[in-house]
C-alpha cells in the first residue's frame, strides 16, 4: 500500500485532472504496469522500484528507437529516484491476443519490417555486447533451474552440455552483429493502427547476433506455427535483409542454420528462466508454456549432429 501511495502522490504532480489507476500487466521481472485514466486520456505507468530495477536503460533505449521513428511509447515524465515512468498507451491488444491464420502473414510482415528498420538504423553506441560469457551464462540456467530444480535431474557430467554451450556461443558471434531487442515476441508487440507494431520491453537490448530477434519472433515461446510458415517468414526476412545490406554473401541454408543455432541458445535460456520464475518467484503460469519450448529444442537437437547430446538429455526429462 505504501508503494501505491507513493505512485498516487507522484502522479498528482504530473497530471492536471483526477485520475484512476488500473492494473495493466506485470512481467517476468520486478516491474509492474498500471493504466492511468485521466478523463478521456489514457497512459501507462511503469513501476520499477529502484532497489530492484533501474529505469535508465529503458529511457536511453527509448530515445535511440524513437530517434529512428521506431514505434515505441512516448515518455511523458519519469522519476529516477522513485523508479516511475509515465508514458503513452498503445492499448491492450498484443499480437498474441489477435494472431490467427488469417492475419499472420500481414502482422509478421509488419513485425519483420520494423525489426529490419531497428537492425539497420538504430544506434548501438553504449549497448552492452552479447558476449560469449553472457550467452553461456544464460544457457547455464537450463541445467541449474530446469534440469536440477524443475526436473530433479542433476547431471553427473556437464561436459557434453558445456561443449554445446561453447559451440553455440562461438558460432552465434560469427553472425553479423546489430541492435538486439532480446525479447522481440508476440507479447511485446502491440497491435496499433499506424506504424504497426508498437514495441515494448526493450530495456535489456544488446549488441548481438543478427538472427536472435528473428528467432524470438518466429519460434515464440507463446505461440506455435508450423515449420513451413516459419521457413517462409525466415526467407522473406533474409531476402529483405540482403537488399538493405544486413546479410552479405550468405546462402539461405547457412543463414537458416545460424537461425536454428541461436534458437537453441534462446530456448535453453527460456526453459531455465521459466523454471526459475515458477520455483523462486511463484509465477507458475510460465510452466504452461514450457512444453512448446521443449518441442522447439527436441526438433532442432534431432536435426543437427552437434546437438545430439542435448537430445539425449531432453529425452530423459521431457514427458
Amino acid at each position: 500500500m505504501e508503494r501505491i501511495e507513493t505512485i498516487k502522490n507522484w502522479l498528482k504532480n504530473q497530471l492536471n485532472q483526477q485520475f484512476i489507476i488500473k492494473d495493466a500487466s506485470s512481467d517476468a521481472s520486478f516491474r509492474r504496469y498500471f493504466r492511468i485514466i485521466e478523463g478521456k486520456k489514457s497512459y501507462i505507468l511503469m513501476d520499477a522500484p529502484p532497489n530492484l530495477e533501474k529505469i535508465d536503460n529503458f529511457i536511453n533505449v527509448t530515445k535511440k528507437l524513437a530517434f529512428e521513428k521506431i514505434n515505441v511509447p512516448k515518455i511523458i515524465s519519469f522519476s529516477n529516484e522513485l523508479g516511475l515512468i509515465l508514458m503513452s498507451d498503445f492499448g491492450n491488444q498484443t499480437f498474441l491476443d489477435v494472431l490467427d491464420e488469417n492475419n499472420a502473414h500481414e502482422l509478421y510482415s509488419n513485425a519483420i519490417d520494423s525489426l529490419l528498420n531497428i537492425q539497420k538504423k538504430v544506434d548501438i553506441k553504449g549497448l552492452k555486447n552479447y558476449s560469449e560469457k553472457l550467452l553461456i551464462d544464460e544457457m547455464k540456467l537450463f541445467p541449474e533451474w530446469y534440469l536440477a530444480k524443475l526436473k530433479n535431474n542433476n547431471l553427473k557430467n556437464h561436459d557434453d552440455l558445456n561443449k554445446i554451450f561453447i559451440l553455440i556461443s562461438k558460432k552465434s558471434l560469427l553472425q553479423n552483429m546489430c541492435f538486439v531487442h532480446r525479447d522481440f515476441h508476440s507479447r511485446n508487440l502491440m497491435l496499433v493502427k499506424d506504424n504497426n507494431p508498437g514495441i515494448l520491453d526493450y530495456q535489456d537490448a544488446v549488441y548481438g547476433p543478427l538472427s536472435y530477434d528473428l528467432v524470438s519472433l518466429l519460434k515464440d515461446a507463446y505461440i506455435k506455427w508450423d515449420e513451413e510458415f516459419v521457413i517462409d517468414q525466415v526467407v522473406r526476412y533474409w531476402e529483405k535483409a540482403k537488399k538493405i545490406g544486413l546479410v552479405h554473401n550468405q546462402d539461405f541454408s547457412e543463414f537458416y542454420k545460424n537461425f536454428e543455432c541461436i534458437g537453441v541458445q534462446r530456448h535453453l535460456k527460456i526453459l531455465g528462466i521459466f523454471a526459475r520464475l515458477s520455483i523462486r518467484d511463484k509465477k507458475d503460469q510460465y510452466l504452461n508454456d514450457i512444453s512448446l519450448v521443449e518441442k522447439y529444442l527436441l526438433d532442432t537437437s534431432e536435426r543437427y549432429k552437434d546437438f545430439y547430446p542435448l537430445r539425449r538429455i531432453l529425452d530423459k526429462v521431457v514427458s
